[in-house]
């Protein structure tokens, strides 16, 4: 993918050394997503097997980090194609790039998300900020552009694509979601909701700097991250008025967001704001509400680190956030034009084959009624 970080400044530092040696010692042939996607502090889920000491599970965590590390770095498209009802690598459409959107109700933390990512991949430690993040709700629109991060900076092969955060109209933003994922997305692309009113539409139009079309690359969605805000979860469960968790429900479960049976990925935010009960909490019940497995399938990624959370925890569920949604986007990749135009002409092939076998029946028992007819003549 390129250049990144050296793996062993975000390894824990007593295992640094271990961990990168012990991953250029194996292979991830036998590395599976599953065994891997366990993503929060220990004081949120249960150790793998509990009579293992400290040192031996930060080990075990440092060769998973390394794992998860590696393979979204030097993941190509198509590397996790399987081969599966006949088909080959080759039947697919393998795009330049695989294409990530984030997406999700405002203030859920969608651009401190790209941030906390290209940190984890990033040489120069002191690099500005790549994402505008919104500081204070109230005093400013939000992300109004479609923004394409590649990952890490100089990849050719993973960008993630900052998108306008959802209203509370659940049509209009279904209709945005719907054209993002049937259309595609470019980089700095213009977006207006049916919602806004005329001075917001003005706002936006008088904020683009370039003409009414994006010039940059229109690229195909390739899997969604869903981005949650912990707070607003968490207020939600516990208050009379849980709108925002309908909100979630919904949004989620539209159609357009999943890729046959696959569900987005759901990411948690603001977890420093929370205890480890609390976030413990939230992932369960987000769940339960969502149907997808808390612990395999939503990750908690807070800003900072809290008393309860170190830094290596979060990176490791960044890692393991972004090795999931490559490989389910790399399964889910659509066949291309030829394989289509091929698996088409043999089933018509074989209905003309059908219909062979059907019209040489009929003839036959036509010349057994002619000869019959014939033989009736005959007797007559």
């Amino acid at each position: 993918m390129g250049g990144g970080s050296r793996p062993s400044d975000h390894l824990r530092p007593e295992l640094a050394d271990e961990g990168e040696t012990s991953f250029t010692s194996s292979s991830t042939s036998d590395y599976h997503p599953d065994d891997s996607l366990l993503s929060a502090s220990s004081g949120i889920t249960e150790s793998i097997t509990g009579s293992a000491s400290e040192e031996e599970s930060a080990a075990r965590d440092n060769r998973r980090w390394c794992k998860a590390y590696f393979d979204v770095l030097r993941h190509k498209p198509g590397d996790w194609i399987e081969e599966v009802g006949g088909t080959t690598a080759g039947d697919y459409e393998v795009p330049e790039a695989i294409t990530l959107l984030l997406v999700g109700p405002r203030g859920s933390g969608k651009s401190t998300l790209v941030n906390r990512i290209t940190r984890v991949f990033d040489d120069d430690l002191s690099a500005p900020d790549r994402a505008q993040v919104s500081h204070n709700l109230s005093a400013t629109r939000g992300t109004c552009f479609l923004q394409e991060y590649m990952i890490p900076r100089k990849s050719k092969s993973l960008c993630i694509y900052d998108t306008r955060s959802l209203a509370t109209n659940l049509p209009h933003d279904f209709r945005l979601l719907q054209r993002w994922m049937t259309r595609g997305v470019s980089h700095g692309e213009m977006v207006i909701r049916d919602s806004d009113d005329l001075e917001m539409r003005k706002n936006i139009k008088s904020m683009r700097r370039q003409g009414l079309f994006s010039p940059c690359k229109r690229r195909i969605v390739n899997f969604v991250i869903f981005v949650v805000d912990g707070l607003s979860v968490l207020k939600s469960m516990d208050a009379m008025d849980d709108q925002y968790n309908e909100i979630l429900f919904e949004t989620f479960n539209y159609p357009f967001l999943s890729f046959k049976d696959n569900k987005p990925a759901v990411v948690v935010t603001h977890g420093d704001e929370l205890s480890l009960s609390e976030r413990a909490l939230i992932r369960t019940c987000l769940g339960d509400l969502l149907g997808i497995p808390p612990i395999k399938q939503i990750f908690d990624i807070p800003e900072t680190m809290n008393a309860g959370t170190s830094e290596f925890d979060t990176e490791l569920a960044i890692v393991d956030m972004l090795r999931y949604s490559i490989e389910h986007a790399d399964r889910n990749l659509a066949f291309n034009q030829s394989y289509l135009l091929e698996r088409i002409f043999h089933w018509i092939m074989e209905r003309l084959h059908g219909y062979d076998v059907i019209l040489e029946v009929v003839i036959i028992s036509l010349c057994i009624i002619i000869l019959f007819l014939r033989g009736i003549a005959n007797l007559i």
